[in-house]
């Protein structure tokens, strides 16, 4: 964007475009309210030279010819009023299609850096739950199964979410679907016991064919978890915390979606003003709302963007420029289809002047 008071060049032209019609209708207003003065004083004339007779006849042939270049006058006046309305509306259309251009590339950058910012946040979750699941006490909760390793697995599992305060808890769950243990098991009762062999994230875990595989859930409310939207993570936990070792059962995290989502959707970098008239998603493959700055329709709202909005870009929307840009995956967390997306509505001034140029 290049700018020099503060405003786009767009934008600029489309106020310079504005102006100069404004300026042209008044100053071709001008001429034509001086030529109908001359007109006047021409047919003056003309009557005064009719009364004057013989002696009238040479100031006759004046006016006559001053008459005839004032219809001149009035003719240039009306083809240049014409052609410069003409230029004007093109100029203004050509202006709000560049402005348009770089309000929707600059939208899907900014929808980029976003989902690129949960991309990477995301990848960090992946790691975390491959390498929790070969810590020696989730292990030994599933290999050696008793009341005590469950104990210190719990404790153990305590000990990370206390370093990691992104995480609502962590569970351990055996070859069926028990959870054996849990990180948090006085704020989160309901954990204890609870079967999860339904889940898809657990299934897909027990399935996993090594310790370098993992399974990334879409988000969704966990009851077990007070309703909260929780983004899990899934890794099998395996004999010896080997990589090759035998399937015992799956460690599950379970990531605190709201606020850190909502922190991103929060921390895109817009103005004041534009922040006051913007919304800005995170949306699943599917367009559900995962989250949003105006803090509305979270897993309950669909934005579907048109079926020709693929990868990144922009388009127009009833007064509006929306920006998207889809997940483009990080490291070895390829995404799931997930889209950054942002709907700006147009300043007041412009929608009133796209409204006087229609």
């Amino acid at each position: 964007m290049s700018e020099s008071d503060g405003t786009l060049v767009p934008e600029r032209i489309l106020e310079l475009s504005a102006r100069l019609s404004t300026v042209a209708g008044d100053k071709i207003g001008e001429i034509s309210a001086i030529n109908r003065q001359a007109k006047m004083l021409a047919i003056n004339a003309l009557i005064t030279a009719a009364r004057a007779g013989e002696a009238g006849k040479g100031f006759a042939i004046v006016a006559e010819e001053f008459k005839r270049i004032a219809a001149e006058i009035d003719e240039v006046a009306l083809a240049m009023e014409s052609q410069v309305r003409t230029d004007l509306a093109e100029l203004s259309e050509v202006g709000a299609a560049i402005l348009a251009h770089m309000r929707g590339q600059r939208l899907a950058d900014l929808a980029l850096n976003a989902i690129e910012i949960i991309d990477r946040n995301l990848y960090e979750r992946t790691c975390d739950v491959r390498w929790w699941a070969t810590d020696s006490a989730v292990v030994e909760a599933l290999a050696a199964p008793s009341p005590e390793t469950a104990r210190h697995a719990s404790r153990r599992l305590g000990m990370i979410l206390s370093a990691y305060t992104v995480y609502l808890d962590l569970w351990i769950c055996d070859a069926a679907g028990k959870v054996v243990a849990s990180g948090r098991p006085e704020r989160y009762p309901q954990a204890a016991a609870l079967s999860v062999a339904g889940a898809g994230w657990f299934q897909q875990a027990m399935r996993t064919r090594d310790g370098d595989e993992f399974v990334a859930w879409d988000i969704e409310r966990s009851p077990a978890l007070g309703g909260e939207p929780v983004a899990t993570y899934a890794a099998a936990i395996r004999e010896d915390g080997r990589s090759d070792g035998q399937v015992l059962g799956v460690l599950g995290i379970h990531f605190d979606w709201r606020p850190q989502a909502q922190a991103v959707v929060d921390g895109v970098r817009l103005t004041a003003e534009e922040r006051s008239r913007s919304r800005v998603m995170l949306l699943d493959h599917a367009g559900r709302v995962l989250a949003a700055s105006d803090r509305a329709g979270a897993l309950e709202e669909q934005f579907r963007l048109p079926a020709a909005a693929v990868g990144m870009g922009s388009y127009s929307l009833e007064g509006a420029t929306v920006g998207y840009a889809l997940t483009p995956g990080y490291e070895t967390y390829r995404g799931l289809g997930w889209y950054g997306c942002i709907l700006q509505r147009e300043p007041a001034e412009a929608a009133q002047a796209r409204a006087a140029r229609a």
